[in-house]
């Protein structure tokens, strides 16, 4: 089989012939049809965001898929079905704390290292060995514009975010962050999950009129100045009553100061969900007072990915069409293609935008 291959940090992907991948037991091998091509991607193969990847790796966050071989275990999995392949893998020998690894991309500890030795290659590839557990099955029109639906890479992280923090229909949502790929993603996940508003502060304003263009009345844009307390006052008065939850996906560049203006906007007994990369790159911490924590109740929690359950609810909402899939913008490279593919990533990445590599087109 072809696959793009990460020989060192620092240097363009090869494409080159690599052994076939079988399936073992627990496992799945998929052929894939479309992987979301993320817009840091060239900052994870050049080694600036230091992620613990071991080149010669096939890299690659999870896509979409037909699976064309099952491990002699599975009961419900057939050749044929086409699936969401999420590269959230888990250890099986431990319930409570398992070790945890973005196949192809990343991982935690030791033990998520021992995970990625084993399950080392990812997306960016014809054929992808994956486990069993890891593999979703999609409605019938996803086989309509596959590409498309491999975006669920980018909505699964703050679905499970949105999962962590109770969002609940009705109440008010401020995604810190709104106007990156990730953060718009998370305005979209959360209206789709019956948020009331969604109010959404940023420098961007091309990028949050687009958010209140496609939105409408139930998003409401805050720009920013760079001032604790007049961003902080301004986003309360765009809520227009209590914000409820607070979600946080700034990345590595952004200060703690803007996390923490946004984070302390939320309500009384509201609940503050942190899943960007603020201090990754040195700096500040996050300072939140004591005092105000705990006066106030406040529910502050750190999520890292999602739940292997949050897969069905995502694919739920895209199926229905709650999250909608079609108004986002995509543009395709073949295998051959991948260098470009990270380039255009790195330069389209903002409101659903969407870079997408098909490894199974020649």
């Amino acid at each position: 089989m072809r696959a793009a291959v990460l020989t060192e940090f620092g240097v363009p992907l090869t494409v080159r012939e690599v052994p076939d991948v079988e399936a073992g037991g627990g496992e799945v091998v998929v052929e894939v049809l479309a992987a979301c091509v993320l817009p840091y991607t060239q900052e994870v193969f050049s080694g600036k965001r230091n992620y613990p990847l071991e080149p010669p790796v096939v890299p690659g966050l999870g896509g979409i898929g037909r699976i064309v071989g099952v491990g002699p275990d599975a009961t419900k999995t057939r050749v044929g079905d086409l699936v969401w392949c999420d590269s959230t893998v888990r250890s099986r020998d431990d319930a409570l704390t398992p070790d945890i690894m973005l196949q192809g991309w990343s991982s935690r500890g030791e033990g998520g290292a021992r995970l990625a030795r084993y399950l080392h290659d990812g997306s960016f590839a014809e054929l992808m060995r994956m486990p069993t557990e890891n593999v979703h099955p999609l409605p019938a029109s996803a086989a309509d514009d596959p590409a498309r639906w491999s975006a669920l890479a980018v909505h699964a992280v703050p679905y499970g975010g949105l999962l962590a923090g109770g969002l609940e229909a009705g109440e008010t949502l401020l995604v810190s962050g709104a106007t990156g790929n990730f953060g718009s993603s998370a305005v979209a996940v959360g209206l789709a999950m019956g948020a009331g508003r969604v109010v959404t502060p940023g420098r961007n304003r091309a990028a949050l009129d687009l958010l209140a263009d496609r939105f409408g009345a139930r998003v409401r844009p805050v720009e920013l100045t760079g001032d604790e307390d007049t961003d902080r006052a301004a986003m309360r008065a765009a809520a227009d009553g209590p914000i409820d939850v607070v979600l946080d996906l700034l990345p590595p560049q952004a200060p703690g100061t803007a996390t923490r203006t946004a984070a302390m906007t939320v309500r009384e007994r509201g609940r503050v969900v942190l899943m960007g990369g603020v201090g990754m790159l040195g700096g500040a911490d996050l300072a939140l007072p004591y005092p105000w924590l705990m006066r106030n109740s406040i529910t502050v929690r750190g999520q890292w990915l999602h739940p292997r359950t949050a897969n069905v609810g995502l694919i739920r909402l895209a199926g229905s069409g709650a999250l909608d899939l079609g108004a986002e913008r995509v543009e395709r490279f073949g295998l051959d293609e991948v260098n470009d593919a990270i380039a255009h990533a790195a330069a389209h990445g903002g409101p659903f935008d969407r870079t997408v590599l098909t490894p199974a087109d020649r």
